[in-house]
């Protein structure tokens, strides 16, 4: 598994650790470095690729990470969930100083959604 700096570790839990939602950080190569309580409770361990949550061998085809990576900028994509179909606020951030390490994140909007597109 891929490392990061701790004070790096210790500023995601600061920022992340309570947030409501699950919430990874995660390397490039798609290592989970660090998960948040909430993703600790649904059973999301350090260590594993990322894909393998869904489960994949690869890249999930709706990740936006290497998007992301290649353009420093933070992104955004809002997505059905097959699996639950929940509505998905998805969010890939670059963590400063870090070029190989991103926090990764979606919120679940189906209660704020419009009809019209839970029906995709």
């Amino acid at each position: 598994m891929k490392s990061v700096d701790q004070s790096v570790l210790e500023a995601f839990d600061t920022m992340w650790g309570l947030y409501p939602e699950p919430v990874l950080l995660i390397h490039a190569c798609r290592d989970i470095l660090a998960v948040n309580q909430r993703a600790e409770e649904l059973g999301v361990t350090t260590g594993i690729k990322c894909h393998s949550l869904y489960p994949s061998e690869r890249v999930c085809p709706g990740c936006l990470g290497n998007k992301m990576l290649k353009s420093g900028q933070a992104t955004r994509k809002g997505s059905l969930s097959n699996q639950t179909g929940r509505y998905l606020d998805g969010y890939w951030i670059p963590v400063k100083g870090e070029k190989e390490v991103f926090v990764h994140f979606g919120n679940d909007i189906t209660d704020f959604v419009k009809p019209e597109l839970l029906a995709e």
